[in-house]
């Protein structure tokens, strides 16, 4: 027979105290990580993948060496995880269009588009991440694939678009989301490397009014 009922048991009532200090460091944990994925980003947004050290990354991050190995083992992993927020920052900027549009509606189309363009002028992980989609043959990693789920929103929305009867009933919304696509993200390119994005706002506006008449 079990002895289990005569062992005593440690029973925790309202004023017991015991020492967790695992969520403390969990916080600490993701600030830290956090912060040294600030600074991979403004490092590979400036200067480009192939010419960032870890070091340089650690500098920025005001923080050791090794506390940025603890976190990421290599600057490809550290590159992985900027292309990851990159992408969660594009879902979330397209999101918010479309939580405050009607999805059949071609303003909230052009509403995408202003978002992203503002997005692509201000946000330093957009940055890093359109710097590195261009640097993929220097990253020795598995890294997503660029752009499909921004296009896939596109070609979706100009399809609703088309059976409202906001477009022409022969419009082909992938086609045309291909299109767009590619001239937002290389406006942005060109605008980066003119001007540091200072004009991409204006740039974007003269797409919508070449492409978009009907809204």
């Amino acid at each position: 027979m079990s002895n289990e009922r005569n062992e005593p048991r440690t029973r925790l009532t309202a004023g017991t105290t015991f020492d967790d200090t695992s969520h403390p460091k969990q916080e600490r944990a993701i600030r830290t990580r956090a912060t040294i994925l600030n600074a991979a980003a403004a490092a590979f947004a400036t200067d480009g993948f192939p010419q960032v050290t870890i070091k340089d990354i650690a500098d920025g991050a005001q923080m050791t060496k090794g506390a940025v190995y603890f976190h990421f083992p290599n600057k490809e992993a550290l590159a992985v995880a900027v292309l990851e927020e990159f992408y969660r920052r594009m879902q979330r900027t397209v999101n918010g269009a479309l939580e405050h549009g009607d999805p059949a509606s071609l303003s909230t189309f052009v509403d995408v588009l202003r978002r992203l363009a503002r997005a692509f002028r201000e946000d330093v992980f957009i940055h890093a991440g359109a710097r590195l989609q261009i640097e993929r043959p220097y990253i020795k990693a598995e890294l997503p694939v660029p752009y499909v789920e921004t296009l896939n929103v596109l070609t979706d929305l100009l399809d609703r678009c088309r059976k409202a009867g906001h477009l022409p009933a022969d419009t082909d919304p992938e086609a045309m989301a291909r299109t767009l696509g590619a001239a937002v993200f290389g406006a942005q390119h060109i605008s980066w490397v003119l001007n540091d994005r200072e004009d991409l706002v204006e740039r974007v506006e003269e797409i919508i009014d070449a492409f978009i008449p009907m809204r």
